[in-house]
């Protein structure tokens, strides 16, 4: 009876396994994909909220679709640049823990996933949304792609294709709703992202200062004082953007309670200058996290996005 009950057990046992395989592989998978990172995909509805086209069936279908299919291109990208560098992440003392490097996801396995994922994503974007819906995010994973092979390695190049990479964000809502894209729009997100991009490598920079093995080798070919003027001068450009796009009143009659297309100029500078506080210290890691753990920059942040849409919709 022992004997019996030992080997049912061992036969359980053994038929659990592939299953935890499974989900071991599902959750690497997850994780390599970085969730945390696709709330930078909310961006996707910028260029819509601008033109106050967001709440109707239509547009919500498309952006939710939009948001899915950016996020798609995005886990892919990550799903391959993991698999490229497993080697050189093993001996990193904090990437040697992502699933690819450490083994939980095989390199051919994220491999496979990752170039799936980004043939499905443009294909799908061209019969469900626009050509140009699908144009754009073949020009992303293009890009993303030659960042991970060389582009990371080259000095000013690299800030802009991830500055890129947030403006097609911003720019593909639009794109799939047939929205116009005015110039002061793709001048103030452009410049905003570079801002907070340039002001995040300024907050590594600092960090790693001093220290062996900066989380990124390109790192130790920057200045402080470089990043410094790249993040200053950003911010500089942003606020100027906006501010010609609130003073400019293009025609339309002012019939609304309040100016608040120009009242919006004070909440976005305050806002620009309160994110430069954190960025002079040398502490603008990621930009939601920034957001997320300051009170008074999350709140200037909604008086701003308030402000915005009473100025949109012109009330």
């Amino acid at each position: 009876m022992a004997d019996t009950a030992l080997l049912e057990s061992t036969r359980k046992k053994h038929e659990k396994q592939p299953a935890l395989e499974k989900s071991g592989l599902l959750r690497g998978l997850i994780r390599t994909a970085r969730p945390k990172q696709w709330v930078k995909n909310i961006l996707v509805v910028a260029a819509p909220a601008a033109a106050g086209e967001l709440f109707s069936r239509h547009a919500l279908t498309q952006i939710a679709l939009v948001f899915v299919l950016f996020t798609a291109c995005a886990a892919g990208v990550y799903l391959v640049n993991d698999a490229r560098d497993a080697d050189a992440d093993r001996a990193h003392p904090v990437k040697r823990h992502r699933p690819v490097a450490a083994g939980q996801v095989p390199v051919p396995v994220a491999y496979s996933v990752g170039i799936a994922l980004a043939v499905v994503a443009p294909t799908v974007a061209a019969f469900l949304c626009s050509p140009l819906t699908s144009a754009l995010l073949t020009a992303y994973l293009g890009m993303q792609f030659a960042y991970c092979i060389s582009l990371k390695h080259v000095l000013v190049i690299d800030l802009v294709v991830v500055t890129t990479g947030f403006l097609m964000r911003a720019m593909i809502g639009g794109l799939a709703l047939g929205i116009p894209l005015s110039r002061w729009f793709l001048i103030t997100t452009g410049f905003g992202a570079l801002f907070m991009v340039s002001a995040k490598r300024y907050s590594e920079a600092v960090q790693m200062a001093g220290k062996a093995g900066a989380t990124r080798a390109l790192l130790t070919e920057y200045t402080t004082g470089y990043l410094r003027f790249v993040w200053q001068l950003a911010a500089s450009v942003a606020v100027l953007g906006y501010c010609l796009w609130a003073l400019e009143e293009g025609g339309v009659p002012h019939t609304s309670v309040l100016p608040w297309r120009q009242l919006s100029m004070v909440a976005f500078i305050l806002a620009v200058l309160r994110y430069a506080v954190f960025a002079d210290r040398g502490t603008a890691g990621e930009p939601e996290d920034v957001v997320l753990r300051d009170r008074a920059l999350a709140l200037i942040g909604v008086v701003w996005l308030a402000m915005y849409g009473l100025a949109v919709a012109n009330w």
